[in-house]
């Protein structure tokens, strides 16, 4: 078929395998055909929605299911279309092997990059997992209601009443939370987000007017053990999922950042560096183990709460409270550089700076959270050979995978 050939409404297909972003693939007349909620091997029914390239199904119905396919643990997955996860109908097993293989599609295809991908790493606990969640609240009066964002409908918040994936504290939090929704300050978009800390649940309040309630609200909320209201917060509609700092992984999936972590410390110490910037450093956890090593640390972050604190944790660190892109050449020549960078991955100037760095750093590691952007900027490092491509899986029951890519560089002629 070609690209500007119309589909039938309603076609049958085979899935052959999992994209990024969670959705089966299959084909239609020769057409990629990208379907949520099905698995590889399914069988299904779908209506579809031509876009030119390539075409959307909805599920319908799914007539043969595939080896992998599993029922999903939560209520709220298929009978509210949750967006919050999108694997939860395929067995784990299953979503670490689509995992790998959408890293390996990504380097393949966008990065040209043809390398070896590592199984991906499984996470201790593929359920309750989550040590901080974020739930909008929409609607007044009797109508208010909280909850999380419908798949492919991201302006429409459904009631939650349960989260599987979240640690029971947090689950109960909002249960009293929930039954108290209507002292939360007033606001066509107010948000909660609760986070599992050392001392209990925490809750932050984004968005809405002034809070007369709020008294009132935490008689409600005993498991609540500290509460900030912060109005100068915009409503935001993801899930605060992205993001690269390790020290944010810590309050999501705190077993499984720490394994990531001490594979990133691994890696770096392989090579024995003697100096080493940290790009996009966070709260220094790296910068600081380094540091104790006696490793010379330079370490860049443009949140002035985070460099704050690093300085503070980490005094033999040089911290810098700058953009990565107008401060990397600067720290230069260092042996390794560490880069852990947003979802958006590298600004071009760092991969430039990377490019013509004289004398070359030994090693490169690159912390990712998002395989597109990683691949992107491998094409953006065309004299930096990929040496490890490691994968961990800090998000069980969704698409997102974190990647610790290793490089060193080519011979310059």
């Amino acid at each position: 078929m070609h690209s500007g050939s119309r589909v039938a409404t309603h076609a049958e297909l085979r899935i052959d395998r999992i994209a990024a972003g969670g959705a089966g693939i299959g084909r239609v007349d020769g057409l990629a055909t990208f379907v949520p909620r099905t698995a590889p091997g399914d069988l299904v029914r779908v209506r579809l929605r031509n876009r030119r390239r390539y075409a959307e199904g909805t599920l319908v119905e799914v007539l043969t299911a595939g080896p992998d396919r599993v029922e999903p643990s939560c209520a709220h997955y298929v009978r509210d279309a949750c967006g919050g996860c999108q694997m939860q109908h395929l067995a784990y097993d299953a979503q670490l092997l689509a995992k790998q293989d959408i890293v390996r599609q990504a380097l393949s295809r966008i990065g040209h990059r043809m390398v070896e991908v590592e199984a991906v790493r499984p996470s201790p606990e593929v359920w309750r997992y989550r040590n901080k969640l974020t739930l909008t609240v929409r609607g007044r009066g009797a109508g208010r209601h909280g909850g999380l964002r419908r798949l492919g409908a991201p302006d429409e918040v459904f009631d939650l009443t349960e989260c599987p994936i979240s640690a029971k504290p947090i689950e109960l939090a909002w249960r009293e939370v929930r039954e108290a929704i209507a002292l939360l300050p007033a606001g066509d978009d107010v948000r909660v987000v609760l986070r599992w800390e050392v001392l209990g649940v925490s809750a932050v309040v984004k968005g809405g007017g002034q809070w007369g309630d709020r008294e009132a609200f935490l008689g409600r909320c005993p498991s609540l053990t500290r509460v900030r209201h912060d109005t100068s917060a915009a409503a935001s509609t993801d899930e605060d999922d992205a993001v690269a700092s390790l020290d944010a992984f810590t309050q999501v999936n705190d077993a499984m950042a720490r394994e990531m972590e001490d594979h990133v410390v691994a890696v770096i110490s392989e090579t024995s560096p003697a100096r080493v910037v940290d790009a996009y450093g966070g709260q220094g956890r790296i910068a600081g183990r380094l540091s104790s090593a006696g490793i010379d640390v330079s370490l860049i972050e443009l949140d002035p709460e985070a460099t704050r604190i690093a300085a503070a944790e980490c005094p033999g660190v040089d911290v810098r409270t700058a953009r990565v892109e107008d401060t990397i050449a600067e720290v230069l020549p260092a042996d390794l550089v560490l880069v852990n960078p947003p979802r958006t991955g590298l600004h071009a100037r760092v991969c430039e700076v990377l490019e013509g760095a004289r004398p070359r750093p030994g090693r490169l590691v690159y912390v990712s959270c998002d395989p597109a952007t990683l691949a992107r900027d491998l094409g953006r490092l065309p004299s930096w050979r990929v040496e490890r491509v490691s994968p961990f899986d800090l998000f069980p029951q969704t698409a997102h995978v974190e990647t610790v890519c290793v490089l060193s560089p080519e011979e310059v002629q």
